[in-house]
């Protein structure tokens, strides 16, 4: 049975969730701002967090960027009564893996959370295949799937969550084409709206700005016209 942590201040939310979790089958913990939260994760080891933006204290941004610090590589999905571009930009950039706007859909949620504990178990699984090291390698570019870190030529390249998660699951097919529908399903899940799947072409355009010695000819994270996108299977 997996195990979804919440960090939320408001007891009748976490009531609300703690029912649904249940209900849909999964073990719940809880903790109501950040200090006790990153006490309860470290004892608990859920396997998904749920993460409100607006906590006492130390707020779920800056609660995420130090659980990436400390190379926790949960999936967190952040909940926030705000639906703003920026707010899920910076989301994103703090390490979030996904983000939903209160009030929410208790279906769509708990699809949410199957479809990025998929998702992680999917990389975790292929680390400890792929090689001893969990890394896979195209000429100069290693992806290492245990540490959701790529590098080329030897240095780290800093992407965010998302764009580790595009790149890791094109270099696990390597060769393979995927539309961006398959990718966004991959990252988000089914149902999701046209604006997701028309987000991959910015996801992309951001990483290949970090990965490629020259974006506009790319040698690693290639387009296929009309089609979508694969990973060079050699260099």
């Amino acid at each position: 049975m997996h195990k979804v942590m919440l960090i939320d201040d408001e007891e009748n939310l976490q009531e609300a969730i703690e029912r649904l979790l249940v209900q849909g089958g999964y073990a719940f913990c809880g903790a109501r701002d950040a200090e006790s939260g990153l006490a309860l994760l470290a004892t608990e080891k859920p396997d998904l967090l749920l993460l409100d933006v607006m906590l006492p204290g130390m707020n779920g941004f800056d609660l995420c960027t130090r659980i990436r610090a400390e190379g926790r590589r949960i999936p967190i999905i952040f909940l926030s009564a705000k639906n703003d571009i920026v707010d899920k930009s910076v989301g994103f950039k703090a390490g979030g893996d996904d983000y939903v706007t209160k009030p929410f859909n208790a279906t769509e949620l708990l699809l949410r959370i199957e479809a990025n504990i998929r998702r992680h178990k999917d990389t975790m699984d292929f680390a400890k295949c792929c090689n001893r090291e969990g890394v896979t390698k195209i000429g100069d570019l290693e992806v290492h799937f245990d540490e959701y870190q790529v590098f080329v030529k030897g240095k780290p390249v800093g992407l965010t969550t998302k764009e580790f998660e595009i790149v890791a699951f094109l270099a696990m097919h390597p060769g393979k084409v995927f539309t961006r529908g398959q990718i966004q399903e991959y990252l988000w899940g089914e149902g999701e709206a046209d604006t997701k799947t028309n987000s991959i072409t910015v996801f992309v355009r951001k990483i290949r700005e970090k990965i490629e010695e020259n974006p506009s000819e790319p040698k690693y994270l290639l387009t296929v016209q009309r089609v979508g996108y694969k990973m060079a299977d050699m260099l």
